[in-house]
């Protein structure tokens, strides 16, 4: 077992990776990309609150950056300040639900933070780990990517607290489950079928049809406010393995239309873990924001 100064270390070197981030706009359409600021340090997985506010994660902390404003503050978070790159805002905005490494064991849990900060975080899934990706659009339910008996599957919770449901009961990873503006579907990533590829099904687990096809390894659809396009990050499976969702390498965003249709490649840059975790349209349904980054030269 590690000690408290070995998963220190760890959380270190997952907080700050030696890169500068570049936080950006693309145009879905046309593929145009706007730089809207440079940090010297990790950021990752940005999500607008707002058409003019971006949330995202660094070094354990949560952060809301203001396009027009350019400037940058830190959430309160209370005591969850080990904070991954799996963080949803409820849908009303008030509220963020994160994933907090917790001390005592140094695993993935589940959080939900008032941001106006009247309230302590609040603890919904006490079993480890625990990675959320959704919440429902009615605000009831969350849905998370979990490691329960050595099998990684989606599962759902009452924001509330409460049991959990198991979603997923294949072999391998299933992971970043996803509502659709409406709360019919839940998207999701797979590798049932060998390569990863992008998912939907009903909120129960039903009825699972397959978006992309395309062989490549591909995570983390993130459905469009309007429901019109499905957009992800892809990876080259020459250089990383089905289940691998690694850092610093050069990768895709991708889109593809609900129905599996008109699967295309959008932007090729420099990026990977971190870039795309969470959903992060703009309101418009036609801008996403993203983390391109760089390495430090030494």
């Amino acid at each position: 077992m590690k000690t408290a100064g070995e998963n220190a270390m760890d959380l270190k070197r997952i907080f700050d990776r030696d890169v500068i981030s570049i936080l950006e706009l693309l145009d879905i359409n046309t593929g145009e990309t706007t730089s809207l600021q440079r940090f010297d340090y990790l950021i990752e997985a940005p999500s607008f609150r707002s058409e003019d506010e971006i949330i995202f994660n660094s070094r354990g902390h949560i952060f809301s950056y203001r396009i027009s404003s350019q400037s940058l503050f830190e959430v309160n978070t209370g005591y969850c300040v080990n904070c991954n790159n799996d963080h949803v805002l409820s849908p009303d905005k008030t509220r963020i639900a994160v994933s907090h490494q917790t001390q005592e064991d140094w695993q993935s849990r589940i959080y939900i933070i008032d941001l106006t900060g009247k309230q302590p975080p609040r603890l919904i899934t006490p079993m480890a780990p625990s990675y959320l990706h959704g919440w429902s659009p009615d605000g009831a339910t969350l849905a998370y990517c979990a490691e329960r008996d050595s099998e990684y599957d989606i599962y759902t919770i009452p924001a509330d607290g409460g049991c959990e449901k198991r979603l997923t009961a294949t072999h391998g990873l299933n992971d970043g489950p996803e509502y659709s503006s409406d709360g019919n579907y839940l998207y999701f990533n797979s590798v049932r079928n060998g390569l990863m590829d992008c998912y939907r099904m009903n909120p129960d687990g039903t009825s699972v049809f397959r978006l992309t096809d395309n062989g490549r390894n591909n995570w983390f659809p993130h459905i469009s406010p309007d429901q019109k396009t499905v957009a992800y990050i892809s990876y080259d499976p020459k250089e990383v393995a089905a289940g691998d969702h690694p850092a610093n390498k050069h990768v895709e965003i991708r889109a593809v239309n609900p129905d599996g249709t008109n699967d295309r490649a959008i932007l090729k840059f420099f990026g990977g873990q971190g870039s795309l975790n969470v959903n992060s349209w703009m309101p418009d349904s036609v801008h996403l924001a993203f983390v391109r980054y760089e390495l430090k030269t030494k």
